[in-house]
């Protein structure tokens, strides 16, 4: 069976170049150009891994990973933040969410859909 990955990015260059990176390594992707619309997904779906920005234009990529966390269905889908904002404060703010992790932008496309792997248990 396919890993499901669900790709959250409001810059659509990024979103198809991540989500076209993942169908090619064999993932079914969903996708969403904002926080609220990716959460929703994210409960119906209940995908293997979720990528998401941490700039939202509804809101930050932190807060719907953490309102993520409440719901039972989605408590423990490991989110990926993808950024181009590598500051120390928001590493910080990256490792205090249960089961995220982190790969900055730009993107190496050789390794990115095996770098998202590895953070799927």
């Amino acid at each position: 069976m396919r890993k499901k990955a669900l790709v959250v990015d409001d810059n659509g260059n990024s979103l198809m170049l991540e989500k076209d990176l993942l169908a090619v390594a064999g993932f079914e992707v969903f996708e969403a150009d904002n926080a609220t619309e990716g959460m929703a997904i994210a409960r119906r779906e209940k995908p293997d891994v979720i990528i998401m920005d941490m700039r939202l234009p509804d809101m930050r990529g932190s807060e719907a990973a953490r309102l993520l966390r409440l719901y039972q269905e989605t408590c423990d889908i490991p989110i990926v933040f993808v950024t181009a904002s590598v500051m120390a404060g928001g590493i910080e703010e990256v490792k205090t969410i249960k089961y995220s992790g982190f790969i900055g932008k730009p993107i190496n496309t050789r390794t990115f859909a095996q770098e998202v792997s590895q953070f799927i248990k």
